[in-house]
């Protein structure tokens, strides 16, 4: 039923803006006015708001462990089977929306010079993209975001092959990598283009997946929950703790889920429009960068210092990332998903 998904759709929802506001904040001439207008507002939008990434990957580990082993074990399939069908659900949209970025930064290109848009391709940069490698191979970004689709691609091929490799304890040896991230990999900024830094996150929540369907949900919930502790008592680290309510808000959300009483906190109302703002945050993450471009572009050939028009340009590129991720999810990204094998 969907109501089942209210829980994850919210999540998805505020971390997605969350996202879209802090690249507000960090790129284009548009950010420096408003950082003028509103300092600590785009301060805090620059620093913390990034910190909802963590929220995606805590999903990305719940629905991965939903997809994979929903019960602990890993689905009767050949685990290089999943990470292709895995590839073919992120790229090609994802590769699309580098176009639409590339298309934006050309078109504006004689009238905006900045540093943040994206240079002119090589072949070589569209081979490491294509291949979900730009940030292994050090390559420049053809636009925001693209390390975290290359490490959502590595973080599922990575568990697909622990649940394969471990078999009937798949689920234990993703635990084993979630506390070895968690307390040796995750405090090694310099290895952070590779899944094992991010795995105490993704971990985390194919955790609160595999708790949340337990008879003993609640004591499961709780040992989750002192992993988390003693891992941040020993190294905080804010992007650690987010994940951590992000997955303890999960798992609970789905032990609720299963109980024979449950019912839904949201209105018939409400509930559907929260549901496909949930299913459009992919497409917003991808193609509100073209968008921006767009916006700083226009605010810079106005010549205005006003903060008000500044503002009133921002607020309207945001209401046109939401539109634009609207129709690219229902003409892109669905379309593409009807083209995938099926093997």
């Amino acid at each position: 039923m969907h109501h089942r998904l209210h829980h994850v759709d919210g999540l998805k929802v505020i971390a997605s803006q969350l996202i879209v506001l802090h690249h507000f904040a960090a790129y284009g001439p548009l950010s420096d006015t408003l950082a003028l207008a509103a300092p600590d507002l785009t301060a805090w939008l620059f620093e913390y708001a990034r910190m909802a990434v963590q929220v995606f990957l805590v999903i990305g580990g719940y629905f991965a462990a939903s997809a994979l082993a929903p019960h602990g074990r890993l689905q009767r399939q050949a685990p290089w089977k999943l990470v292709i069908k895995r590839y073919l659900r992120l790229a090609p949209p994802y590769l699309v929306a580098l176009v639409l970025v590339g298309l934006c930064s050309a078109a504006v290109s004689p009238w905006l010079v900045a540093d943040f848009l994206p240079e002119p391709p090589t072949v070589w940069q569209v081979l490491a993209h294509v291949f979900l490698l730009n940030q292994v191979l050090d390559v420049p970004s053809l636009s925001v975001g693209t390390w975290y689709v290359a490490i959502d691609f590595q973080l599922y091929a990575m568990t697909a092959l622990l649940l394969w490799g471990a078999h009937r304890r798949g689920r234990w040896l993703v635990g084993v990598m979630m506390v070895t991230s968690l307390f040796f990999f995750n405090q090694f900024e310099s290895i952070d283009m590779w899944a094992p830094y991010f795995y105490g996150a993704y971990g985390m929540g194919a955790a609160a997946w595999w708790a949340g369907h337990s008879r003993h949900a609640r004591t499961w919930l709780v040992v989750l929950a002192v992993i988390g502790l003693v891992a941040l008592l020993l190294n905080f680290r804010l992007r650690i703790a987010v994940a951590l309510v992000t997955a303890l808000v999960l798992g609970w959300g789905r032990w609720q889920i299963n109980k024979p009483n449950h019912k839904t906190w949201l209105s018939a109302r409400f509930a559907p429009w929260l549901r496909v703002s949930g299913r459009i945050a992919y497409a917003l993450f991808l193609t509100h960068f073209a968008v921006w471009i767009l916006a700083n572009a226009l605010w810079s050939n106005m010549g205005s210092t006003s903060a008000l028009y500044a503002a009133a340009i921002s607020i309207c590129a945001w209401f046109a990332c939401l539109g634009l991720a609207f129709v690219f999810e229902r003409y892109v990204e669905r379309p593409l998903a009807l083209w995938r094998p099926h093997f």
